[in-house]
């Protein structure tokens, strides 16, 4: 697919705060911000991609509503696309993948993410590549946690990474 010629920004409010999304031209998410820094985001990851206003997906509101609402598996059904993304390739990518697979309800420690994307001994680089993962809520990143279950590293901030999880039911300690 590579990298979209443009990219449709549009903001969504829900229950953790507004949330600013960006889409390609097939309504698939290409960024999500839980506040400023979506234009300098997508600017890092789709350089030369041009950005307009516009209306959010119709399917992903309803899959975010629902999500808000209790449906835990809804934001699995939210169409996203990292193709083009400067981040496609290499081991952020697939920490990228493997957080895809991680579970609703389910937390990770940064060397199980590590060692899911193929480099055991590399959790920091694992959180370095969760902290430019251009979006977040829709490729779970809050479901990464300290060795120790800690609440660290979100984006979006501490608060909002426990509410999301207490919403997925995940086990916090």
């Amino acid at each position: 697919m590579g990298v979209p010629a443009r990219l449709i920004l549009s903001s969504i409010d829900s229950p953790i705060g507004p949330l600013a999304f960006a889409f390609d031209a097939a309504g698939a998410v290409r960024g999500v911000s839980f506040g400023e820094g979506l234009t300098r985001t997508m600017a890092r990851e789709y350089p030369g991609a041009a950005t307009v206003r516009g209306e959010a997906p119709a399917a992903v509101v309803e899959a975010l509503s629902a999500y808000f609402e209790g449906d835990r598996e809804a934001l699995t059904r939210i169409a996203w696309s990292l193709d083009g993304a400067a981040g496609e390739a290499g081991f952020q990518a697939r920490v990228w993948r493997a957080l895809a697979r991680v579970p609703v309800g389910t937390t990770i420690s940064y060397g199980e993410m590590a060692r899911r994307a193929g480099e055991p001994a590399a959790a920091q680089a694992a959180g370095v590549a969760l902290n430019r993962n251009p979006i977040p809520l829709v490729l779970a990143c809050h479901r990464v946690v300290g060795a120790d279950g800690a609440m660290v590293g979100f984006g979006g901030g501490l608060e909002r990474k426990t509410w999301l999880l207490r919403h997925e039911g995940a086990l916090l300690i």
